[in-house]
């Protein structure tokens, strides 16, 4: 076996923890979770507050780092999720302002115009495909068009949890064959891959597994949506054209967000932009102040449409509102980076390859470490940056090419985090859909189950690597030089 590189994904090297010092720090994060989430219903911020001391603590006197490597690996985790935290902000306001703007409304009314209980979970998941596959960002679709799913489907009797899997399916499976996406560029830049023969071996995977969670999708609608109540659509429809004007001047911000996004605006600028829309919208169509439009910026909505339904699906907190979800990433983050700092993922990662004895066992070994990451650091860029670094020395030594790597840190580790209730992904997705409550692992019993495409994406990658497809040591064009740079990214 050979030696592995004990390095953190911040470059440092300070640190080389044993196997029980990286276990203790590690399982701590499930035990403090699994007692103070999932079994005495407490909010996910005291057992990750617990978690971040217990890894200051093991790494101070038990490993041996100094206080400054602590705050650094503290730091390092929250540079890291900058980007995610800012676009959170961002989107908890623009939700607000396409409401006030009568955009969502507007998606809502329409959409129950046209589709039907039977037909609305497939084509919510291609749609949503679609529109990541364009603009490279899973979460930007989730947090626009999916709130507009949402409506669509209560008013046609879909339970929201489902809508949520099927958006969310959607959304994962067009950002990971986006090239557009910052995931697909890292796990390309991460291990010396071209960026499109990243794209096409996961190609397949993706496929396969999109496509049988498409099938899943028209089998579930068939007995979803049951029977609609006479009159509770039009009842509906009613409510939002009294309330809004819904003529097609709504839709000026989403034409102005996607339009961006689709150019290579990055994700951030280009939800700016969507939010400014959307106020001047309110303004210019909806005949609102100045002064309340940008109060909705940052208080949200609360409309009175006179349906209860239509009530609570449009109520949201703004920028204000995104204070729980923020303040659950930050201290993920924290954690996350700290234990990266410490040396504790990389340690696991190489203690994992131990257990590998060929090509398919490190394929497979290789996305167990992907998921595994991304439940203890909280973060994906994590999952996909810790292995990718960590293990491609061992595809080289079994002859395996780089994008085999990268495909197999993408297919287990983009996905899933969205499983997770403390993971960024995870408690930013159960807010756009409103699944938050006193306790986060609510998360699980509502969307996880009609999430397919988390749970196909990396077993469809078990499958297919012990059939052996996909293990060929050329290239998946051949020939080409791998490293490219990066093409434009767009944050999830």
């Amino acid at each position: 076996m050979p030696s592995m590189n004990n390095s953190t994904a911040d470059g440092s090297s300070a640190a080389t923890p044993t196997l029980a010092q990286a276990l203790v720090a590690t399982l701590g994060v499930v035990v403090f979770l699994g007692l103070g989430s999932g079994l005495l219903g407490m909010s996910p911020h005291a057992p990750l507050l617990w978690s971040v001391v217990l890894a200051g603590v093991v790494g101070r006197y038990w490993i041996g780092v100094g206080y400054d490597d602590l705050t650094e690996g503290i730091e390092h985790g929250l540079r890291m999720g900058l980007q995610a935290i800012l676009i959170l902000f961002t989107i908890y306001a623009l939700i607000a302002t396409w409401i006030s703007a009568g955009t969502i409304p507007g998606l809502m009314y329409y959409g129950l115009g046209i589709l039907s209980p039977e037909t609305f979970l497939p084509a919510t998941a291609l749609l949503a495909a679609v529109v990541a596959f364009s603009i490279g960002s899973s979460w930007t679709t989730a947090g626009t068009l999916g709130v507009a799913f949402t409506g669509i489907g209560s008013g046609l009797g879909i339970p929201i949890p489902m809508t949520a899997g099927a958006v969310l399916s959607g959304a994962y499976a067009g950002d990971k064959q986006s090239p557009l996406s910052d995931t697909t560029n890292l796990a390309a830049a991460v291990t010396d891959t071209d960026l499109y023969d990243h794209i096409l071996s996961m190609r397949l995977g993706t496929a396969i597994a999109f496509g049988l969670s498409v099938l899943l999708y028209a089998a579930l609608g068939l007995r979803a949506g049951g029977a609609i109540p006479a009159g509770r659509v039009a009842e509906i429809r009613g409510a939002l054209a009294g309330t809004y004007d819904l003529g097609i001047l709504v839709f000026l911000p989403l034409l102005v967000t996607f339009a961006l996004a689709i150019r290579g605006v990055p994700a951030l600028a280009s939800l700016v932009a969507g939010a400014f829309a959307g106020a001047g919208t309110t303004v210019l169509v909806q005949d609102s102040a100045f002064t309340d439009a940008w109060a909705v910026f940052l208080n949200g909505t609360a409309p009175e449409t006179g349906v209860t339904l239509v009530n609570e699906l449009l109520v949201s907190g703004g920028l204000a509102g995104s204070a729980w979800t923020i303040s659950v990433v930050v201290l993920a983050l924290a954690l996350g980076g700290l234990l990266d700092h410490l040396g504790v993922l990389s340690t696991l990662a190489s203690r994992l390859a131990d257990l590998i004895t060929g090509q398919r066992s490190l394929v497979i070994g290789t996305g167990a470490s992907a998921f595994l990451v991304n439940a203890f650091s909280a973060q994906q860029y994590m999952s996909i940056v810790v292995p990718g670094m960590t293990l491609r020395e061992l595809f080289d030594e079994h002859e395996l090419d780089s994008s085999v790597l990268s495909r197999a840190v993408e297919s287990a580790g983009t996905p899933t985090g969205a499983l997770l209730p403390w993971h960024a992904g995870g408690v930013f997705m159960a807010g756009v859909f409103g699944l938050q409550g006193e306790t986060s692992f609510l998360i699980l019993t509502e969307y996880a189950p009609y999430y397919f495409f988390a749970f196909l994406s990396p077993l469809v990658l078990v499958i297919l690597t012990l059939a052996g497809v996909g293990l060929d040591s050329t290239p998946p064009r051949g020939g080409v030089d791998a490293g490219s740079e990066p093409a434009v990214t767009a944050d999830d």
